[in-house]
């Protein structure tokens, strides 16, 4: 009897593969493209097709006691089920992308994009088989060789990842590509003449070593007119002060000359001092520094520092003791100066920013709710990604029946959540007291940064089992290992969409800053004189 030709797709892989690769469609956080769909969708097959072929290798046994094989109806049964399938989760996903899409304020889906998703998502499939079952076909010495050269790069990002002192071989490489990025300036920013900012004639740094966030951090304040207008008086000039990383290798050095900088500037005698801690490659959030300019009219003063070339998503992974550590050193080091300013001298208000992963680093300084009351007059931070250690404590410990998109802490008492349409109203919910020092997280239900996790591969989370939030569908699902993946892509478009959602925090940011170090006197007219004048630069697209 001749030999039966072995099929061309395992029956298992092909169910398992199909399962994740529809359960892919169905929405998270950010509206998808066709492409990105297709790339989702794809890897849930592949991923799942390797599950289920392991699944048979365990109940081959059984198969051959049974003799039993699928024969071409099955085949054909199967096909037919696996395009119906397909079919109907498909157009159930494209009416749930146009329902996200209208949640978030985006432009509709076109059915032409969306058909995209399935070519591609067939594309990547038979792409990484085919690589799969390239390298089992190789010969013995090749397939050693890939198999030597995975096992030095996995280990030197497990090296990396581990944090070992000294041994940082895949940071160091990466930095070497990315340094080129650290040249240059955004928008032909030159060298400023004023001696309150960095990098001037006058400073005690360098042009050339403030990096290219650096230079785009002291050249982008507001004009002194739009500083008066939204200020209602007068305007002052603001003071913006930076160390990049080529000062000097060593954190606390960086620290230090930021002080001697904000001394030499007579930071210290104005009413407001932010310590910002930047992004991966040494960028802060513009319209969160404008806004504070703005609403003091300028009579402030911003300090950040930079401690790293990496972009922010590889600085997550491989820098985040830098950034902890960044954060940590420069807001002690204002804060020691500004507590041994002689007494009876006026003191300014020290308040810390971040946005992101700088919120990460911002939080560093302070590990505790009581360490916050303590060692600052308020905190603004902004998207702070879920391994945030003040977050993720404080979130865990919010007050019963109050949700993880929404917490209450200590009912209000120091720290509030806000971000969306709930920004505006902090204070006055919840409704008890809120004595100074104030702290605000933003951040939205829509905001993968904020909600992205390890464990979402293993675990439903609670935003995903308590109510959804204002602009998530309810439609969202937790699905072991899919959702981890939806969640993961999302993040490449979380800053595409309109302020208030995803990872675009914008003008609201303004309205937090009021509630945190508001100036004397101030009002909600105060705020809107603000928002009229502020810079919103339209999102890219």
């Amino acid at each position: 009897m001749p030999a039966r030709r072995r099929p061309l797709l395992h029956p298992g892989g092909l169910l398992v593969g199909t399962a994740l690769g529809v359960v892919a469609l169905t929405p998270s956080l950010i509206p998808r493209t066709g492409v990105l769909q297709g790339v989702v969708s794809g890897v849930m097959l592949a991923a799942g097709y390797l599950v289920g072929v392991g699944l048979g290798l365990l109940v081959r046994p059984l198969a051959r006691r049974t003799g039993r094989r699928l024969n071409g109806a099955a085949w054909t049964l199967l096909g037919v089920v696996v395009l119906a399938v397909s079919a109907v989760v498909g157009f159930l996903g494209f009416g749930w992308q146009a329902d996200q899409a209208a949640l978030l304020g985006l432009p509709a889906p076109e059915l032409s994009d969306w058909l995209l998703a399935f070519p591609v998502a067939l594309g990547v499939l038979v792409v990484l088989l085919a690589l799969v079952r390239t390298v089992r076909a190789l010969p013995r010495w090749p397939r050693r060789a890939l198999g030597a050269v995975a096992v030095v790069v996995v280990a030197a990002l497990a090296v990396s990842l581990a944090g070992v002192p000294g041994v940082d071989p895949a940071r160091a490489v990466l930095e070497r590509a990315f340094a080129a990025q650290n040249e240059g300036v955004f928008g032909g920013a030159a060298q400023p003449a004023d001696p309150l900012r960095s990098g001037s004639p006058a400073s005690l740094v360098s042009w050339q070593s403030l990096g290219r966030g650096g230079r785009t951090f002291v050249t982008t304040a507001p004009p002194a007119g739009a500083l008066a207008r939204a200020g209602g008086h007068p305007a002052v000039d603001p003071i913006r002060v930076y160390v990049g990383l080529d000062s000097s290798p060593d954190p606390r050095e960086r620290a230090q000359l930021a002080v001697r900088e904000l001394a030499r500037t007579g930071a210290f005698a104005r009413p407001v001092v932010g310590v910002v801690t930047t992004t991966g490659t040494g960028f802060a959030d513009a319209e969160a520094m404008d806004a504070l300019e703005l609403a003091w009219g300028g009579n402030t003063a911003l300090v950040g520092t930079q401690y790293s070339l990496l972009p922010s998503a590889l600085s997550f992974l491989l820098d985040v003791d830098r950034v902890r550590d960044a954060g940590t050193t420069t807001y002690d080091a204002v804060r020691a100066a500004v507590d041994a300013l002689p007494p009876g001298t006026p003191r300014p208000e020290v308040v810390a920013f971040g946005e992101s992963l700088g919120a990460l680093g911002s939080q560093a300084a302070f590990p505790t709710p009581d360490a916050v009351r303590s060692r600052t007059d308020g905190a603004l931070w902004n998207g702070p990604p879920n391994s945030s250690a003040l977050w993720h404590g404080l979130v865990a410990g919010r007050d019963p029946g109050s949700p993880e998109v929404r917490p209450v802490v200590e009912d209000g008492r120091t720290i509030r959540f806000g971000g969306g349409s709930v920004t505006p109203f902090l204070t006055t919910e919840p409704r008890a007291p809120w004595p100074d020092p104030r702290v605000v997280y933003l951040q939205h239900a829509s905001d993968p940064v904020v909600w992205w996790s390890p464990s979402l591969l293993w675990s439903r989370p609670d935003w995903l089992a308590e109510p959804r939030g204002e602009d998530v569908l309810p439609a969202v699902r937790w699905y072991p290992l899919v959702t981890f993946w939806q969640v993961t892509t999302d993040m490449i478009r979380a800053q595409e969409v309109p302020y208030g959602h995803g990872h675009n925090y914008g003008p609201e940011t303004l309205d937090a800053w009021m509630d945190v170090v508001p100036p004397p006197g101030w009002t909600p007219a105060d705020t809107a004189r603000v928002h009229a004048v502020q810079r919103v630069p339209v999102p890219t697209r």
